[in-house]
């Protein structure tokens, strides 16, 4: 997934590529529908729940 970047919103990632939704519950982002998940950040997202975020990366250019 080479267009997702860690500086994108998670509203933006899901919008654009809604294929990411698995890899991010799989994670532990269970909250992709909650108000936070429109203007947080992927990064943020994965520093708030405890996850490596270039881990989280790799699992998402993975798809």
């Amino acid at each position: 997934m080479a267009n997702i970047n860690k500086d994108m919103t998670i509203g933006e990632i899901l919008r654009t590529c809604p294929e990411v939704a698995p890899v991010l519950m799989q994670a532990g982002m269970h909250c992709l529908g909650c108000p936070s998940a429109q203007g947080e950040s992927l990064a943020e997202a994965a520093m708030v729940h405890g996850i490596n975020i270039d881990e989280l990366m790799t699992a998402i250019e993975a798809i």
